[in-house]
């Protein structure tokens, strides 16, 4: 080890003298530009380097424009208007602060001073100059005098002299003259003057360069106010917003660098300068301007002295590699060992992180899949495939979704894509991967000992197929949960369309009563035509939707119940909607298909009167609307109930024969109430007769009549095949929509 750095010495001390006879043999080098090409360098004895200038083009602003007065040897700061003493570039050596130093007169305090000597306060603020904090020293001459200066910004500093003048010192015991240091961030200043006894003669303060106070040699303190003005530092640099600096700044490390204000100043980018500090340097072995692009220049005997240290200093561990201008360190046999081992430590560990990553996600998928098995299995799945691969099956596989695709139709059941919420649940609008538009239920409970009732109401309502029926398109079985699938009914409840209308489209009779038509139409089937009796269990203008041509659409099974053809009732425990329930359901808990027909009478009233079902407004008739609606009709006010679109479009006999029709639905004795088939037929038959005489429908009433009329014909004929349980069980629940 002790031989190799041997070597390394020996390599090194040859080089050093390689240049060095190199050196001997080159002529000296012309001492690098500070100027621009064809600008004055100097002004009298006083150096002017860019960014200051002398003439057009010359300079970088406005702020650092140098005018030559009195035969070209007096430098003045044009802006400022100060006399320039020196300018110095920042330096690596010296804290790479850029100085100036300039002329400042003193402050006067009154006219024993002399008229004509008063001076007036220098404002750097917008400049890039700021009075150097470390540099200066602000100092006042007088007889019990306390001076103030106070600062553009927030600081006040002060001194007090005494009254003692018979000798003079260097102001720091205060006898006739006094000092102190200045704030950090001085831009600009006045100064007060305070007596503090009897005054005794001429009172005046100034800023004076600190190295200039202290090694100046004054007899008194009448020679000291002899020198007014007095030499005063400032820091300066560039503005950093600009492009020249940004250009600076992209220049390639080195030979020149350059940093903002909070890495080179002793404040920290203080609010109240005018703009951002911007100094430049050029970096040890280099000279010259690094304010002018490539201004920086290497001087082969200072490289040499650099690169003897830059072995020890920048490239300890490495080995160094002399050039004019520069160095590089070129990684030794050691330090190259050390970074295979560090590099190859890294990527090991790199390599473990993913490959323990890849098995959390892995662990973490076979446990989402084990517990979609198992919610698959608890929720009947397993029956549920065997039902639809069996050759009697007639459901297409399709009506299984998982619930991957369910998560993305519905942007994982977002809160934005809530159609609706209800006891029994919640509905979403999903968007499937093939554009269709679908309601997605996602239901609160189910009853696990049900699964194989639940599974084989999911195939039958998954067959139903009629065009007042909301359809099941299918379900997912993969959640705790599951999910049900229907087709979207874009325009909302028939509950919105009554009572919340649009007044510029007020809904007709003619609408209304194919409305009606059309619900009649769906129990009808649901009652009498499906494969096996359903009794909805929860008719109510909420629970009827309305599709984009407002057709009527049956919806919300959630409490719904499937009865064997040879059952008349269920007793159920009493459930529904405050003023749709059937009385005597109410006392008997027997739920039977005239139930249904009661609440649909409930809703046949709500489109003859407008008027909701449960009303505060009917306070002294009752709050029922069926109540409010049989004593009119028996007090012979059935025409002041009416709503006025009704009367105002139906006829007389036409709204009678409805209103006659619910209040045989609104029976309380339930088998004096017609069968939803009588209902649907004599729905049917006003509506012929409405036509018949000539009463003009719009396009959409004539095609859903024309529909509805080949649809009841259909299902009066179909055959009703008995599909027997042991006992009536309920409907996945449902929320509503």
């Amino acid at each position: 080890m002790h031989i190799a750095n041997l070597k390394i010495m020996s390599d090194s001390v040859l080089q050093i003298l390689f240049l060095l006879v190199s050196l001997t043999a080159q002529a000296s080098g012309a001492a690098p530009e500070l100027a621009r090409p064809n600008c004055a360098e100097r002004c009298g004895n006083v150096t002017i380097p860019f960014p200051f200038g002398i003439g057009a083009r010359c300079f970088l602003d406005n702020w650092h424009e140098i005018v030559c007065q009195q035969n070209n040897t007096l430098p003045i700061l044009k802006k400022i208007g100060l006399r320039v003493l020196d300018i110095s570039l920042p330096s690596y050596r010296d804290s790479r602060n850029g100085m100036i130093r300039v002329s400042i007169p003193a402050v006067y305090s009154n006219a024993s001073c002399g008229a004509n000597r008063i001076g007036m306060p220098v404002s750097l603020e917008g400049s890039p100059f700021v009075f150097s904090q470390m540099r200066n020293v602000f100092a006042s001459v007088g007889c019990n005098t306390l001076a103030i200066l106070n600062s553009t910004g927030s600081a006040v500093v002060g001194c007090r002299s005494k009254c003692d003048i018979s000798r003079y010192n260097d102001c720091s015991g205060g006898d006739g003259c006094c000092r102190t240091s200045l704030p950090l961030s001085l831009l600009g200043f006045n100064v007060e003057f305070q007596e503090e006894g009897e005054h005794q003669g001429c009172q005046y303060a100034f800023l004076a360069d600190r190295s200039w106070f202290f090694m100046s040699k004054f007899a008194d303190l009448d020679d000291l106010r002899q020198n007014n003005p007095f030499p005063v530092v400032l820091e300066w640099g560039i503005a950093n917003n600009t492009e020249y600096a940004h250009e600076l700044m992209r220049q390639d490390y080195p030979p020149s660098s350059c940093d903002t204000c909070d890495l080179f100043f002793d404040i920290l980018c203080p609010d109240g300068i005018g703009m951002p500090f911007t100094q430049c340097y050029c970096q040890r072995g280099y000279r010259g301007n690094p304010y002018l692009i490539g201004g920086c220049q290497g001087n082969l005997l200072d490289v040499i002295t650099v690169k003897w240290l830059v072995h020890f200093q920048i490239c300890p561990y490495n080995e160094c590699v002399i050039k004019s201008g520069g160095h590089d360190c070129v990684l030794g046999r050691k330090t190259v060992k050390f970074i295979l081992i560090g590099v190859g430590a890294g990527l090991g560990a790199l390599l473990l992180c993913l490959f323990l990553w890849r098995l959390y996600k892995y662990i973490k998928k076979r446990k989402e899949i084990k517990l979609k098995e198992k919610h698959f299995k608890r929720n009947g799945g397993l029956l549920l495939e065997s039902e639809l691969s069996s050759p009697e099956g007639n459901v297409e596989k399709s009506k299984l979704f998982n619930s991957k695709d369910l998560g993305k139709a519905t942007d994982n059941f977002n809160e934005d894509r809530i159609l609706g919420q209800g006891g029994q649940g919640t509905v979403y609008k999903g968007m499937l991967a093939d554009g269709k538009i679908v309601a997605i239920k996602k239901s609160k409970v189910i009853d696990e000992g049900k699964v194989e009732q639940f599974i084989n109401e999911v195939l039958i309502l998954s067959q139903i197929n009629h065009r007042n029926v909301v359809k099941l398109l299918g379900c997912c079985l993969e959640t705790e949960i599951p999910l049900l699938v229907y087709e979207f009914i874009p325009n909302g409840t028939l509950y919105d369309y009554l009572h919340d209308p649009n007044e510029e489209v007020p809904v007709s009779w003619d609408t209304r009563l194919r409305i009606a038509m059309e619900i009649a139409g769906a129990l009808f089937y649901l009652h009498s035509a499906a494969s096996i009796p359903i009794y909805h269990r929860d008719i109510k203008s909420n629970n009827i939707l309305l599709d984009e041509k407002y057709q009527a659409k049956v919806a919300d099974f959630g409490t719904s119940k499937s009865v064997s053809l040879d059952q008349t009732h269920v007793t159920t425990v009493v459930q529904g909607t405050a003023g749709y329930v059937d009385p005597e359901y109410f006392q008997s808990s027997q739920y039977t298909d005239k139930s249904d027909v009661y609440s649909f009478g409930v809703v046949l009233v709500e489109l003859l009167t407008g008027q909701e079902p449960i009303s505060s407004v009917r306070e002294r008739e009752g709050k029922s609307l069926a109540t409010y609606f049989i004593d009119s009709m028996e007090e012979n006010r059935l025409f002041d109930i009416v709503d006025a679109q009704v009367l105002k479009e139906g006829k007389k006999e036409e709204i009678a024969s409805i209103a006659n029709l619910a209040k045989r639905c609104l029976n309380l004795n339930g088998r004096s109430r017609p069968k939803m088939k009588e209902v649907a037929m004599e729905l049917e038959g006003i509506r012929k007769l409405q036509n018949a005489v000539g009463i003009p429908l719009n396009q959409e009433d004539r095609e859903a009549t024309d529909t509805y009329a080949a649809v009841l014909k259909a299902s009066t004929s179909l055959h009703a095949d008995a599909i027997a349980f042991s006992d009536a069980q309920p409907f996945l629940p449902v929320a509503t929509w």
